[in-house]
């Protein structure tokens, strides 16, 4: 069993910053690599950034220069700093990992369950 736990979603103005957070907890051996995505409602839900277990980053087009995604590994915790939000940034964002359970033959990805970032005009 392997849980994501998101936290730090919110409703902030445009041009604000918001820092998500999400922790992995359960029979984990390792993780590999971690991500962002969002949905808008009715919109397909799109990856905003990935991490590897090295910290090698890469990003939505609209995101570069404005997120970061960072990790802490022995926390087993990714987070993703969002500054110059703009209302087009709102959606449920959702924390996704690529985890070895320790006694598992294979990788397998998980969800967290969401959180919603609301930026207003």
């Amino acid at each position: 069993q392997v849980q994501l736990v998101e936290s730090g979603g919110g409703l902030v103005q445009a041009g604000g910053s918001l820092r998500l957070s999400c922790v992995a907890s359960g029979s984990i051996f390792s993780i590999n690599d971690m991500r962002w995505y969002r949905q808008a409602p009715g919109k397909q839900r799109e990856l905003v950034a990935s991490s590897t277990r090295g910290g090698s980053a890469n990003y939505l087009d609209s995101a570069k220069g404005r997120f970061t995604i960072s990790r802490d590994n022995a926390k087993k915790e990714v987070y993703l700093q969002m500054n110059s939000l703009k209302p087009e940034d709102t959606a449920v964002y959702y924390c996704n990992a690529d985890v070895l359970g320790f006694l598992t033959s294979r990788l397998r990805t998980y969800w967290g369950q969401g959180t919603q970032v609301t930026v207003s005009s």
